[in-house]
């Protein structure tokens, strides 16, 4: 679990918080993932939201209480819990019920919810290239400098090698943006992925069996994004559609994307930004 230690928190004020807090953003696809999470766990938090589009999540005070510079973060009663699935595995320790990971199953899903969270440099290219589609570089420089410069660099009380990654990642994206070579290796990745979960759900109602688990949460948050960028799940993956249009439907997880729905016109729009190109056309679907 990635709780920060007293050196890693370099805004203090968040040590004296009481109760649950999540510092979230409402496109994040892991804050989406948490929110349901405690939708379905009805679990009382107060809510910080953070301007990501406005990269507040790069400047001193955020990078104060996660020197990742992610959303979410977690902080129950002062103490700061970073990374949405290992958040996930705390709350359920701590709110035991309803039960959304299968009791003796504990250390499977663990498994499987880092695999997931392995393949999110890949939805963040996907969603960069076909979702958002910036005019320009994603991360302005000035709030790329400050990213670099601040915050503890640490986590756990050691120099955290995952800044690192997430800096060169936007230094990259700004030199050459999401090309076609990154977007294609990155949609395959994720075919070969749902390949395998339509199988499971082929003889299934969920991904860990008959109950809804937390592994499903977390999938359904990448079906979503996908949805969105054009990935043609009907027909690639027509199982893995219907069990997450099941899910869609139901309230606890359509507050967190029902508004965060593309319209038909304006999915249209975001796949022609690229010079005409859809996700279908550059993966090769």
């Amino acid at each position: 679990m990635v709780q920060l230690v007293d050196s890693d928190i370099k805004t203090r004020e968040v040590l004296g918080w009481k109760g649950v807090h999540v510092l979230h953003f409402a496109g994040s696809s892991c804050s989406q993932k948490l929110r349901i999470f405690l939708n379905l766990k009805n679990i009382p938090w107060v809510s910080h939201p953070i301007d990501l589009p406005g990269h507040e999540n790069m400047q001193p005070w955020f990078l104060g209480i996660n020197p990742r510079g992610l959303v979410p973060v977690l902080i129950d009663d002062g103490a700061v819990h970073i990374e949405s699935n290992d958040i996930i595995q705390y709350l359920e320790k701590k709110f035991p019920t309803p039960k959304l990971i299968p009791a003796g199953h504990e250390n499977e899903v663990a498994t499987l919810l880092r695999h997931e969270d392995d393949l999110h440099l890949d939805l963040r290219t996907l969603s960069f290239r076909f979702v958002f589609a910036p005019p320009g570089p994603p991360k302005p420089a000035a709030a790329l400098d400050s990213y670099i410069k601040n915050g503890a660099g640490t986590v756990q009380g050691v120099k955290d090698p995952e800044k690192q990654v997430q800096i060169e990642f936007w230094q990259r994206a700004a030199k050459e943006g999401f090309t076609d070579e990154r977007a294609r290796a990155s949609a395959q990745k994720f075919r070969a992925e749902f390949d395998g979960l339509d199988g499971t759900l082929a003889t299934q109602p969920y991904l860990t069996g008959a109950e809804l688990s937390a592994l499903d949460i977390a999938w359904f948050i990448y079906e979503h994004r996908l949805s969105l960028a054009g990935y043609p799940f009907a027909r690639l993956h027509p199982h893995v559609h219907t069990w997450a249009e099941k899910l869609r439907a139901r309230p606890e997880f359509a507050k967190e994307v029902g508004q965060l729905r593309h319209s038909p016109e304006q999915l249209d729009a975001v796949r022609s930004a690229q010079a005409g190109k859809t996700l279908e056309m550059v993966a090769g679907f």
